[in-house]
C-alpha cells in the first residue's frame, strides 16, 4: 500500500488561507476554529513539523495542481496534445484563448500552487525555533519546504511569468516580480534544499520519515535546479547540476517504459520526482480544493480527463502529428517505436482498452474507430472496466531520469560539445531499442543536434507536460518559419497570439494586488 503525506486532524493554516498573494494581514481576518489548532499554537513538537511539512505536500493532488488542472495547462498548448472538450474553459486552454473572464483551471492552478507556497512558508517559519533531537532530521524538513516552495513557483513562473513571489506570511500584500526575479527565487530555493536533503530515505535515515518513498530528495532538488538553469539559458549551471544528478549513482532508467505510467511500478529507479496518489488512502470525496475534508480521497482525476471515449470525458486527446511521427524510425528489429503503445490507444489488430477490444467498442462508430486517445495515465490495462468514478491511484511523475539525460544532452549541445551528447541521447533510445544514433546520424551539426533533441523528447515525454515548455524556451514561437511549421502540425497553433504562450493572471489577483499588471496579449 502506498503511504501518502497527509496532514492528520490538526489544522496548521488559519481558518482563512491565503489563496492569493494579494491578501489582508492574517492577524486582521483570521478565526481561529476552537476545534482545531490555530498556527499560533500548533508549531510545538517534531511531530508538529513532520505534519507541517505533509500539508504542503497536499496541495499537489487538489484539483488545482495534479489532481487535473496542472496537467492540462502544461499539456494543452503543446503538438502532442488536442482538445475538444465541450467545457471551453478547458478547450481553450490549448488554443491559445484563455479568457480574463473565466479563470476556471488557469485560476485554480495559480490560487493552488499560492496555498502551497504559503504553507512552506510556514514550515520555513516555525520550524527553526522547535527543538530537534536529530538536526539532520530538522533539516530534512526544511529541505522539504524550500523544494516545494520552489517547485510551486516554478510552475507560477513558467505558466504566468510575472507573478508574486512571496517569502513569509505575514505582509498585506505581495508585489508582482519580474519573471528574471521569479527563476532566480526558484532557483535559490532548490540549491538550499539540495544542501538539505538527503539522496534518499532508504539509508542511514533514523526519525519518523525513514524508509518512505515520495519524499523530495537531493536528487529531486538538483534535477529541478538544473531545468531552471536551461529554461534561464545557464547551460554552465545546468551542466553541474545535472552532473550532480548523476554523481549520485541513485537513478538509472527502468528497462520497461511502461513502468513509468502505471501503478506497477512507482516510486522505481528513473524517478527523481513523483506526486503520490492511492486509491486506499484517505476517503473518497474528491479534493476538489479548499481546507481538507476527512473524507477527501488521495485520488487524480487526470485519468477520467484523458480516457478515451465511453471510459471517460476524452477531454484531452494525442495528435495525429505524435502519432506519425512514432512511425519515422523502426526499431533495431524493424518494428515500430514501442513508445506508441504504451501513449496511444488507435484502432490496430488486436488492441485492447479496458478488458475490450478497440474494434469491438468503437465498430459502430467510424470517427472515433478511426480517432486516438491517450493510453498514458490510463487504467486502460483490463483492471478497471472505465474512469468514470474519478479515483485514479496513479502517480504522476514529475522528473524522469529520462529527462535529465535529455537535458544534459542539450547542456551538451549548447556549450559546443556536440559530440559527447550522443551517449546520453542513445541511452533513452535503447531502451525501446532504437538504431544508435552515433551510426545513424554522424557528425551532427549543434543546429542538427538541436533538432533531433527535439524529436527525442517529443517521443519520450509525450502527454507529460514538457513539450510545450520546450516549444517556448527555444524560442519557436518568435520564428515564423517554426510556428509556421507548428501551425502545420497541430491546427491549434493557428490562433497563437504574441504574449499567450503565457496564461493570464487571474482577474482575483489582478482585483486584489494593487499594482499587478496584466500579462500582454490580454
Amino acid at each position: 500500500m502506498k503511504r501518502i503525506f497527509t496532514l492528520k486532524n490538526a489544522v496548521v493554516l488559519p481558518a482563512i488561507a491565503l489563496v492569493l498573494s494579494g491578501c489582508v494581514r492574517e492577524e486582521d481576518l483570521t478565526q481561529v476554529d476552537p476545534n482545531n489548532n490555530s498556527a499560533a499554537s500548533f508549531w510545538k513538537t517534531e511531530d508538529d513539523a513532520l505534519q507541517g511539512v505533509n500539508s504542503v505536500y497536499g496541495s499537489l493532488i487538489t484539483d488545482g495542481t495534479y489532481m487535473r488542472s496542472t496537467p492540462i495547462l502544461l499539456d494543452g498548448k503543446a503538438d502532442d496534445s488536442r482538445s475538444n472538450s465541450p467545457w471551453a474553459a478547458m478547450a481553450n486552454c490549448g488554443r491559445f484563448n484563455s479568457s480574463i473572464a473565466d479563470a476556471a483551471i488557469y485560476g485554480w492552478c495559480y490560487e493552488t500552487c499560492y496555498q502551497g507556497m504559503y504553507r512552506a512558508n510556514q514550515v520555513l517559519e516555525h520550524v527553526p525555533s522547535i527543538e530537534f533531537e536529530d538536526e539532520d532530521y530538522k533539516n530534512r524538513i526544511l529541505g522539504q519546504a524550500y523544494f516545494l516552495r520552489g517547485l510551486y513557483l516554478f510552475h507560477m513562473v513558467n505558466l504566468f511569468k510575472n507573478v508574486p513571489i512571496p517569502l513569509t506570511t505575514g505582509e498585506v500584500y505581495h508585489p508582482q516580480k519580474t519573471q528574471e526575479e521569479g527563476w532566480a527565487q526558484v532557483k535559490a530555493d532548490l540549491q538550499m534544499a539540495a544542501d538539505l536533503l538527503p539522496a534518499s530515505y532508504t539509508s542511514g535515515i533514523s526519525g519518523p520519515d525513514a524508509g518512505d518513498a515520495g519524499r523530495a530528495t537531493k536528487g529531486a532538488a538538483l534535477a529541478y535546479l538544473g531545468k531552471a538553469q536551461l529554461f534561464t539559458y545557464d547551460y554552465a549551471g545546468a551542466k553541474a547540476s545535472f552532473e550532480a544528478v548523476m554523481g549520485l549513482g541513485v537513478y538509472s532508467l527502468v528497462s520497461n517504459y511502461k513502468d513509468n505510467f502505471t501503478t506497477a511500478n512507482e516510486n522505481n529507479s528513473e524517478s527523481i520526482f513523483e506526486v503520490q496518489f492511492s486509491r486506499d488512502a484517505g476517503g473518497v470525496a474528491l479534493g476538489w480544493g479548499g481546507a481538507p475534508g476527512s473524507d477527501w480521497g488521495k485520488t487524480s482525476a487526470r485519468a477520467i480527463t484523458y480516457a478515451p471515449r465511453a471510459f471517460g470525458w476524452t477531454d484531452m486527446q494525442p495528435t495525429w502529428t505524435l502519432f506519425n511521427e512514432y512511425h519515422e524510425e523502426a526499431t533495431v528489429s524493424g518494428d515500430v517505436d514501442p513508445r506508441l503503445d504504451v501513449s496511444i490507444i488507435y484502432n490496430k489488430p488486436g488492441m485492447m482498452l479496458y478488458g475490450q477490444s478497440f474494434q469491438t467498442v468503437y465498430g459502430g462508430s467510424p470517427a472515433d474507430l478511426n480517432d486516438l486517445f491517450w493510453r498514458k495515465y490510463e487504467n486502460a490495462d483490463g483492471d478497471f472496466a472505465n474512469e468514470y468514478d474519478w479515483r485514479s491511484g496513479i502517480n504522476e511523475r514529475l522528473m524522469r531520469y529520462a529527462d535529465v539525460l535529455l537535458m544534459y544532452a542539450e547542456v551538451l549541445n549548447e556549450l559546443g560539445q556536440t559530440a559527447q551528447a550522443y551517449p546520453y541521447i542513445q541511452q533513452v533510445r535503447s531502451r525501446v531499442n532504437l538504431p544508435d544514433l552515433a551510426t545513424a546520424h554522424p557528425g551532427m551539426t549543434q543546429a542538427q543536434m538541436r533538432e533531433q533533441i527535439g524529436h527525442e523528447r517529443f517521443l519520450e515525454f509525450s502527454s507529460e507536460g514538457h513539450r510545450f515548455d520546450d516549444i517556448r524556451r527555444w524560442g519557436w514561437l518568435q520564428d515564423a518559419t517554426k510556428l509556421a511549421w507548428l501551425k502545420n502540425r497541430d491546427s491549434e497553433f493557428n490562433t497563437y497570439q504574441a504574449g499567450r504562450e503565457y496564461f493570464p493572471i487571474p482577474q482575483l489577483e489582478m482585483d486584489n494586488n494593487p499594482g499587478t499588471v496584466q500579462n500582454s496579449g490580454y
